[in-house]
């Protein structure tokens, strides 16, 4: 029997080695800062790792013995719309009733509620696996247990959740969380719309309060993921600015509202009545197992989450996590790209040898593998940050002893936070776009056959093309990457020298010859930074030529307008954002290869890819664009001649 996770030694090694179980699992039990566990029992790391080891096996042989295969042939089958209603394929609602025999979505349910209590981080190992097998099976399957999760979560966060001794005794959506992680159920989140999409500030779906205090959501959402289920996470417009002050907060992020919107109830008899309608399903060049939907709320009846104004808020923690599940489901992808490439090239004989003996066959099957583990180091790295950020944070107040012991619980939960704000967006970013490039190099080294429906490349790379789309595309990630990275250089100038110059010195003076090479690639992503900021605000400053001194200060410090003083460093972006990614990937594989001297040879790897192309990036950053943004900024302006200045 084939096995998803036995067979991947990288994967392996972040079981046994690479991870610090330690954290996670006290966190997961809401026994930080003691050795006790539930019910004052004696808590074991290692038997209960052995446990998530249990589970991710099975998850390995179910998704190469089961899923795999049903992937392939559920991809030529239809979803239809039939009465207002998604009927899926046998086959796939076949799946989905193993899926659901096996409690998958159980998974990450706390025990108070009937669930299997396991980190976060379990869900996006399996998810990897998963989408290895079919990302598109792994859409769907994400919206059972990360919605009861999410459930969960937004009850603690806005106090309807109720702990004693550390243990949940009641909770806001505990029907809504059981049916969900029954499989009886599914959820999704509601953010496009067909005017709105990455700009948020211009979403029109709105939430209204009747005189009895009850809420109803109106409005038209788009491309809906598995938008044919029950529970929606809706953000909606409720706040409405001053008239004439369209700059006033509520008029954009400030005025939106999270809510969950049940899209039917069933009446004594069973039957079904809608409240929000499935206008189509999308017929999608891949991820064919994914329903698509556009949803219309025609005044659908809907539970207000948080406070008015937070909705921007409450996004972001789905966001989050729906961005480091994409990450790993790239990975996925990634891997089986890789997986399947390597097995025909080992087989295809050409010229006297099979094509895996050819030296630019060979180049391209290792920087593929080399770039997995990369990705793959950064990914873990990313996902264990976000999860202690976010349950220390959400259960600090309902385990610790004292207000001493809570405060330092925060602290903690805001050094994690800071460090997966950093990685998350580089994350998603390179790990899409890795997922179409390693589909096409796969299509490539397949050669005719890879066009074929037969061999599986095509399916392959149809359903990777729309991974640096969804949960944020490139770009936007790049957006916010940039924002932060340049934002920590302006709020600490001081601080950004002193990191520049300890980089520079260690690239000359660190003895081990591995970290002098990764801070050469820390200092040329400094490098990079420097120029941008510089480059910005010499522009600002120039800007100023034509106003009197007394307004300066003023200008300088208050009226900076994004799109016309940061242009330079929204080009470049991209280019920054790999950089940036290169730096973090190295980092971590360093820290690995201190503890594990093994995993040097796969630092080496990378760094031998990164050096170079760090080199060029920062080359195109320093010395391309400025003829491109001047003709943008003359055809803004109407003036031809601007583009001449």
């Amino acid at each position: 029997m084939a096995n998803f996770f036995t067979d991947n030694d990288d994967l392996l090694y972040y079981f046994d080695k690479g991870l610090d179980w330690a954290p996670l699992v006290k966190a997961t039990e809401r026994t930080t800062g003691t050795d006790a566990g539930a019910e004052g029992t004696t808590l074991s790391i290692e038997e209960t790792v052995q446990s998530y080891r249990d589970m991710a096996e099975m998850v390995g042989r179910f998704t190469a013995d089961d899923v795999a295969p049903n992937g392939v042939i559920i991809d030529r089958e239809d979803i239809k719309l039939e009465n207002g209603e998604a009927v899926l394929p046998p086959r796939m609602t076949a799946l989905f009733d193993r899926i659901k025999a096996l409690d998958l979505h159980w998974m990450c349910v706390p025990r108070e509620l009937g669930g299997m209590n396991s980190p976060l981080l379990l869900y996006f190992i399996n998810t990897e696996m998963f989408a290895r097998a079919d990302v598109s099976i792994t859409a769907h399957h994400s919206f059972h247990g990360g919605i009861a999760l999410a459930l969960l979560i937004f009850s603690i966060r806005e106090g309807s959740t109720k702990f004693e001794g550390g243990q949940i005794t009641e909770t806001r959506f505990r029907e809504a969380i059981e049916e969900v992680a029954r499989g009886d159920a599914w959820g999704t989140m509601c953010i496009t719309e067909p005017d709105a999409g990455s700009d948020m500030a211009q979403l029109r779906t709105v939430g209204e309060q009747d005189e009895h205090g009850n809420w109803f959501v109106t409005g038209q959402k788009i491309f809906i993921t598995s938008g044919h289920g029950k529970y929606h996470f809706v953000i909606a417009r409720t706040e409405k600015p001053p008239v004439g002050k369209q700059d006033d907060p509520l008029a954009g992020l400030g005025g939106l509202s999270f809510f969950l919107v049940p899209a039917w109830h069933e009446d004594e008899h069973g039957r079904r009545h809608r409240t929000v309608t499935v206008d189509r399903i999308e017929h999608k060049l891949g991820h064919h197992a994914s329903c698509t939907c556009a949803l219309t709320f025609d005044r659908s009846p809907a539970f207000l989450l948080g406070q008015r104004g937070e909705g921007f808020k409450y996004m972001l923690t789905l966001m989050n996590n729906a961005r480091l599940g994409v990450g790993f489901e790239s990975i996925g992808v990634c891997e089986a790209a890789y997986r399947m490439a390597k097995a025909y090239a080992a087989e295809r004989p050409s010229m006297g040898k099979t094509i895996d003996r050819h030296e630019m066959i060979a180049d391209m099957l290792d920087e593929m593998r080399t770039d997995i583990q990369g990705i793959r180091a950064l990914a873990m790295h990313s996902a264990v940050h976000e999860e202690l950020a976010t349950k220390y944070e959400l259960f600090a107040t309902h385990v610790a002893k004292d207000e001493v012991q809570a405060k330092n619980i925060e602290r903690r939960a805001r050094q994690h936070k800071a460090t997966a704000r950093r990685f998350t967006p580089l994350l998603k970013y390179i790990s899409s776009e890795k997922a179409v490039e390693m589909a096409r190099r796969n299509m490539q080294i397949h050669g005719g056959n890879g066009y074929m429906k037969e061999y599986g490349a095509e399916k392959l790379l149809r359903d990777a093309l729309v991974m640096p789309v969804y949960e944020g595309t490139s770009q936007i990630q790049s957006l916010m990457a940039m924002k932060d990275a340049m934002g920590a250089v302006m709020k600490a100038p001081q601080e950004f020298v002193k990191k520049l110059a300890q980089a520079r010195w260690r690239s000359l003076s660190a003895r081990d010859a591995l970290e002098r090479r990764v801070a050469k690639i820390q200092h040329t992503s400094l490098d990079a930074l420097q120029f941008l900021v510089r480059k910005t605000a010499t522009d600002k400053f120039r800007s100023l030529s034509g106003k009197p001194l007394s307004q300066w200060r003023q200008a300088v410090t208050a009226e900076w307008n994004p799109k016309r003083d940061f242009a330079y460093a929204m080009l470049h972006a991209e280019r920054l954002t790999r950089i940036l990614t290169d730096a973090a990937i190295c980092e971590v594989l360093l820290e690995q290869a201190r503890r594990h001297p093994e995993r040097a040879e796969v630092l080496e790897r990378y760094l031998a890819r990164a050096e170079p192309r760090c080199r060029f990036l920062l080359d195109e950053i320093q010395t391309t664009g400025a003829e491109l943004l001047a003709r943008l900024h003359g055809d803004e302006r109407g003036d031809v001649s601007a583009a001449a200045e």
